[in-house]
């Protein structure tokens, strides 16, 4: 039988549960935004602009990111930011699929049900800004590999509970660190830098939610299930982060592609300015209990710790 413990307990989650999807559902009407509207979609990209910030390019830091021309550079950066954009449609496709299974039949009445489908308009609003943005850059449709996008398909179709939504806080924070910086550069091109606003503002949203779902599903997991989840939220890292820039990005920014993957893979700066971005969701990871050893090995791998 269930104790009184428990069951105050489990009252209280719920109740915690609901003031903070009424909190966000109240910030969500106050301050959210119209992409179509706020975007600069009209004024032809100006080239002597980055499409991020120089820091953040794969290659920043490398001999050939010396030898190459500032053109070169921010067409580069442009490349990289389309292919950041294609990586983060993707896994909002796969968010939103997750989100949806979760809260199939369940109480429309209840305001977490509610701020579901709100953060699933967001996430359709934000895809579409994703897609114009890249092809306003220039850049073709970057897709990740074969495999992936297979992996991506099981993925969106079993995860569920706690691995669900510490992935889908991985990929927002990763993105949302890389981004706050893009959107204040005045180096990067205007229009990009409205879009990176949006998503940072609406996404502190979702990252707020998905941190206290995955903390309450947690509650009461056994070891055996918090270690099976560790390993594979970090599993779904390790494929996120390494698909988020395409290797065609070099040649089609009219670079030796060989080289340049050989030294991106290289480039000890841009694993430190990941590490950088995931020191907070690595402490967080590690209080929920999902930072276990096996799961290391594969965020080490992703240069996200």
């Amino acid at each position: 039988m269930t104790s009184i413990s428990e069951r105050e307990a489990a009252t209280a989650a719920s109740s915690d549960r609901e003031t903070t999807a009424r909190r966000l559902l109240d910030s969500s009407e106050q301050l959210s935004y119209d992409p179509v509207k706020e975007v600069d979609w009209e004024t032809p990209l100006d080239t002597d602009y980055h499409g991020a910030s120089p820091e953040w390019s794969t290659l920043y830091g490398t001999s050939y990111w010396a030898e190459m021309t500032p053109e070169q550079q921010r067409e580069l950066t442009r490349q990289e930011a389309a292919s950041v954009a294609s990586t983060g449609i993707w896994f909002e496709m796969i968010l939103q699929q997750m989100i949806l299974r979760d809260f199939y039949a369940k109480d429309p009445t209840d305001p977490a049900f509610q701020w579901a489908l709100t953060e699933i308009a967001d996430e359709c609003r934000h895809s579409i800004m994703f897609a114009r943005g890249a092809a306003k850059l220039r850049a073709p449709a970057y897709r990740p590999r074969r495999f992936v996008v297979e992996a991506g398909r099981i993925f969106k179709a079993t995860a569920t509970g706690e691995a669900a939504y510490a992935a889908i806080l991985v990929a927002e924070e990763v993105l949302d660190v890389m981004q706050r910086d893009w959107m204040r550069d005045e180096r990067v091109v205007p229009f990009v830098r409205t879009i990176n606003n949006i998503h940072v503002v609406e996404e502190s949203r979702h990252m707020k939610f998905a941190r206290e779902e995955t903390r309450q599903r947690l509650e009461g997991a056994g070891w055996v299930r918090r270690q099976v989840n560790a390993l594979v939220v970090a599993i779904a890292s390790y494929v996120i982060v390494g698909s988020m820039v395409n290797g065609k990005v070099y040649e089609n920014a009219g670079l030796d592609g060989k080289r340049a993957r050989r030294e991106a893979k290289a480039n000890e700066h841009h694993k430190s300015m990941l590490r950088s971005s995931c020191s907070g969701l690595m402490e967080f990871l590690h209080s929920a209990g999902l930072l276990t050893k096996p799961s290391l090995y594969f965020y080490k791998r992703a240069n996200l710790i």
